[in-house]
């Protein structure tokens, strides 16, 4: 049996690793993953797996090569828990197609590799924010409505950065006060973009609808008088800008595409300062520049960096996250209802990822049993 790739003849016991991720890559991944995930198994597969081991046969590697990668890579790099498991299920994953699928090896030679014996941190640096660098931030921005907006609804409702700027304006619903949370924005980079007359974009960024992260992340979430009367007020001046701009205003449309690769149909966003030669359903987003462009989650870009080298404050966009999930534990919220409100799929999730314990958690617990005790004569 010989396969193709890229024009060329491999036999299964010739096939390099390297020649043999293009061919998983190509025939699995493409076909079943979702594009970042896609996108993150090709960055692993290009800086750390091809340059170490992406010579050797297929059928040559052994537990013992893919044992040494894992133990050589968390020497060099000293990369996260999370990262090196990420690296570890892309070898697993790739093998065991090769293995139970395509018949390729008879054994997954990374089935029974762990991650290296030594203390390795759980996850990158997560950053709690206080009150006072939140107001910090947030005076910060406040002339930036976009971000400062976008920052603001993620601090109180606790949604990932491609939930926040995925949301259009009906998924608010300012009289039941909820959000709902239904679609994410996915950015693709694509070769060979064009620039049409109606067409914003001088790069080759390409944002589509995509599916939310799992299940649970499908949901509808109360949201307090705070939020509400923000967003009111900025839509308020939203369509003042709309006014203000008129012709010059971008619009954003929905294009069904078929992706070449599962054969299934997704959503584009088409960017258009006029009306579009085709019949397209428009669509709303929230978080848009004052001249209506649709930046998606490149909007933190510039904003991020100013926080950590102006305001003296390391974090990323998932930190509101972890700060809205860690300060309602601390004022005693529910677990499942915290755990629910950021659409996990689990309670352990809430609890192992992004719930810490802080210094007031741990003072409080000693409080507690304190008053409980309060009558022990000692």
């Amino acid at each position: 049996m010989s396969i193709i790739i890229l024009g060329h003849s491999f036999t299964p016991s010739t096939i390099s690793y390297s020649d043999y991720l293009d061919y998983w890559m190509e025939n699995y991944c493409q076909v079943n993953l979702k594009y970042n995930t896609i996108q993150a198994y090709k960055n692993i597969i290009k800086n750390h797996i091809k340059p170490r081991i992406g010579m050797y046969r297929l059928s040559q590697i052994t537990a013992s090569t893919i044992n040494e990668l894992m133990t050589a890579i968390y020497v060099e790099k000293s990369f996260s828990k999370a990262f090196l498991k990420n690296i570890l299920k892309v070898l697993k994953g790739s093998f065991g197609y090769a293995t139970n699928v395509v018949e390729f090896i008879n054994k997954n030679p990374a089935l029974n590799v762990g991650l290296p014996s030594r203390d390795i941190p759980d996850s990158d640096p997560v950053h709690i924010f206080s009150k006072k660098e939140i107001n910090m931030i947030l005076e910060r921005f406040k002339n930036n409505h976009c971000i400062y907006y976008a920052m603001l609804t993620a601090y109180y409702t606790g949604l990932r950065v491609s939930e926040v700027f995925g949301l259009t304006w009906d998924n608010i619903d300012f009289e039941n006060k909820t959000l709902t949370v239904e679609k994410i924005i996915v950015k693709k980079n694509q070769k060979g973009a064009t620039k049409k007359r109606h067409l914003s974009g001088k790069s080759t960024t390409v944002w589509y609808l995509g599916s939310c992260k799992t299940k649970s992340s499908y949901r509808t979430i109360s949201i307090g008088d705070t939020l509400i009367k923000a967003l009111k007020l900025y839509k308020e001046e939203q369509q003042c800008h709309k006014k203000e701009y008129g012709d010059t205003y971008m619009k954003h449309y929905k294009k069904v595409v078929i992706n070449q690769f599962t054969n299934k149909p997704e959503i584009k966003i088409l960017n258009a300062y006029a009306e579009i030669d085709v019949a397209l359903p428009e669509i709303d987003f929230i978080f848009l520049k004052d001249n209506g462009i649709f930046e998606g989650t490149d909007t933190c870009k510039y904003p991020f960096k100013v926080i950590h080298y102006e305001l003296g404050i390391p974090c990323r966009f998932h930190d509101f996250r972890d700060t809205h999930a860690t300060r309602l534990i601390e004022a005693g919220a529910d677990i499942k209802a915290v755990s629910e409100r950021l659409g996990h799929s689990n309670i352990r999730t809430t609890y192992d990822i992004y719930v810490k314990v802080t210094s007031k958690m741990v003072n409080d617990t000693v409080k507690k049993f304190e008053n409980y005790a309060n009558d022990i004569k000692c």
